[in-house]
């Protein structure tokens, strides 16, 4: 994925702040916040380590959960005319509506890998 990056199994989105001229790097799926901050893509990778190190252990320490789980649902607002759009497209695919966006959502996030 684009501005992806994977530390110790656990992704990290990644952009570049133009205001302090550093990576930034934000680990995804915790419980909390755990960001950190470079001027290379190797010093970001060390810095990404320690940020989520310490981050585990405070959560460790506290007896917190590290990680956020998903349930799989989630509520999706779009336009009404979108909406009837869908229904249509999943009937004339025989699938029901949840099936038909489930498959085309999965098929974008394999597309942006």
């Amino acid at each position: 994925m684009k501005n992806i990056m994977e530390v110790d199994g656990q992704k990290a989105v990644v952009s570049f702040d133009p205001e302090i001229g550093l990576f930034r790097g934000e680990f995804l799926g915790l419980t909390g916040g755990a960001d950190f901050y470079a001027d290379s893509v190797a010093k970001l990778m060390e810095e990404a380590r320690i940020s989520l190190q310490t981050y585990l252990e405070e959560c460790r320490a506290r007896d917190i959960e590290a990680f956020r789980s998903y349930s799989g649902r989630f509520n999706l607002r779009i336009d009404p005319q979108l909406h009837e759009a869908v229904a249509a497209a999943a009937a004339a695919a025989q699938q029901s509506m949840n099936d038909w966006l489930a498959s085309r959502i999965e098929r974008a996030v394999k597309e942006e890998a």
